[in-house]
């Protein structure tokens, strides 16, 4: 494995590709980037430009620049030379089996090729790939400027030494990875997120609350202690002097009763109509680049102070 890379591949230039670049960039890297679609590199650029003002409150390193961000037409040559490759193409099983199996033919054995999508089983994306030992997922939480998660998956022919590098370079960069030691689909924030939404759609349709009083119930409510703890920790301390053990021996039972109740619901085509009229109220006419940009400037309070027990 290449060590302390600083030249990066960034491979698909969306949403979550472009938060990568401009993260890279703010750590000093060097970042060349491809993308097919139309109007890709003055997306990416607008993007980048949109990120770096969180980026500067939250600190850059030595050197960083969007300046060192170059764009390039094909795959081929983005990785040409690469230390990293960091693969955010669209999330199709049969795109990325593709585009892996190409970037992989294009790039030096010793290079680690992640992807970051947020539910494919690494298995079977990299299935088509001559050197599978050097690819896994580093699925960023969007968006990745930001957000310190990395979800780090290894598939059936990821060698070990790959993973332990992964995990390395995404601490040094500042990010807070963690090893999902079992592919599942979807990986673990993402389950975690979709069980939380599957019991607010439950609520939703039982008439129980409204679509903003559903998302006030989570941001004024554990959302607030979910950004100092997990649910693990949150219920230690939820047990007072007894910790978790008191909350197993006494709470467990009202929980439990809490747990048989939850709906089983999922998101179907009829559910559409009341979410959309529900989140066009809570929106209340204000710009998505507005939100967006009201969102960055919490995170990044919020990331310059709180201290996770």
């Amino acid at each position: 494995m290449v060590q302390d890379p600083r030249r990066v591949a960034v491979i698909g230039t969306g949403t979550v590709g472009a938060s990568w670049a401009a993260y890279f960039l703010a750590r000093g890297f060097e970042v060349v980037a491809t993308d097919p679609g139309p109007g890709a590199e003055a997306a990416l650029r607008n993007r980048v430009a949109q990120a770096w003002p969180a980026l500067e409150q939250l600190g850059l390193d030595d050197g960083a620049s969007p300046d060192h961000l170059r764009f390039v037409d094909d795959v081929s040559a983005a990785v040409d030379g690469a230390e990293w490759v960091q693969e955010s193409a669209p999330e199709r099983e049969e795109l990325k089996i593709d585009l892996l199996r190409t970037i992989d033919e294009h790039c030096p054995s010793e290079v680690v090729i992640a992807s970051s999508s947020s539910g494919l089983l690494i298995s079977r994306i990299a299935s088509a790939m001559a050197h599978p030992e050097r690819c896994l997922i580093g699925h960023p939480f969007n968006p990745p400027h930001l957000m310190p998660l990395v979800e780090v998956v290894g598939g059936q022919a990821t060698s070990p030494e790959t993973v332990k590098a992964a995990l390395s370079f995404y601490r040094s960069i500042g990010k807070r990875p963690i090893h999902v030691r079992r592919e599942v689909v979807g990986h673990v924030a993402n389950r975690i997120q979709a069980a939380i939404f599957r019991e607010a759609l439950h609520l939703l349709n039982e008439g129980v609350a409204s679509v903003e009083d559903l998302d006030a119930a989570v941001l004024y409510g554990p959302g607030i202690r979910w950004a100092l703890m997990g649910p693990f920790m949150t219920f230690h301390l939820a047990g007072g002097e007894g910790g978790m053990k008191h909350f197993l021996e006494h709470l467990s039972d009202p929980y439990n009763t809490w747990i048989a109740d939850l709906g089983g619901e999922f998101l179907t085509p009829q559910d559409a109509p009341a979410i959309l009229e529900g989140i066009e109220e809570e929106v209340a006419g204000r710009p998505m680049d507005e939100l967006v940009a009201r969102r960055d400037v919490s995170l990044v309070k919020l990331l310059s102070t709180i201290e996770p027990l």
